[in-house]
């Protein structure tokens, strides 16, 4: 696949999948052996565990809808840097729903072979969405 292909696989999974919750894309953009490496959890490998990733944020979020900022690629590599944005509608971690309206920053590598994304290495701001839903005090603010 062109980097060009990369990219789009890309965006179908950020933007058909995680914004618009189209769960039926998983098997074409998810290769077997899809692993998502987080320091914050254990998620199965392949299609079932992309599914309990994605399920686990819009079930939080169920507005979830991500912007693509940038988008770079090469090789079998596409780096995105993108602004999700939700209404804490559903429970997250064990915080019950907020009501409140996230925006979160974050940057995914995503390692594409045989046409399929299967690595996925995420960084995002988890603490100024923490500071948005009220659970940790910003800066400045009392707790």
């Amino acid at each position: 696949m062109s980097t060009e292909d990369n990219k789009a696989l890309t965006r179908r999974f950020r933007l058909e999948v995680f914004s618009q919750g189209n769960f039926a894309a998983i098997d074409e953009i998810c290769g077997p052996d899809w692993t998502y490496h987080d320091p914050q959890g254990n998620w199965p490998r392949g299609s079932q565990g992309m599914r309990q990733l994605v399920n686990f944020y819009r079930s939080a979020f169920p507005d979830l809808h991500f912007t693509i900022e940038d988008e770079v690629a090469e090789g079998d590599k596409v780096v995105q840097r993108w602004t999700a944005r939700g209404t804490h509608k559903g429970e997250l971690m064990g915080i019950p729903p907020t009501d409140r309206q996230v925006t979160v920053t974050g940057i995914t590598i995503n390692r594409i072979a045989n046409g399929k994304i299967v690595d996925d290495w995420a960084n995002f701001d988890a603490l100024g969405m923490m500071q948005q839903l009220g659970v940790i005090p910003a800066p400045g603010q009392a707790s």
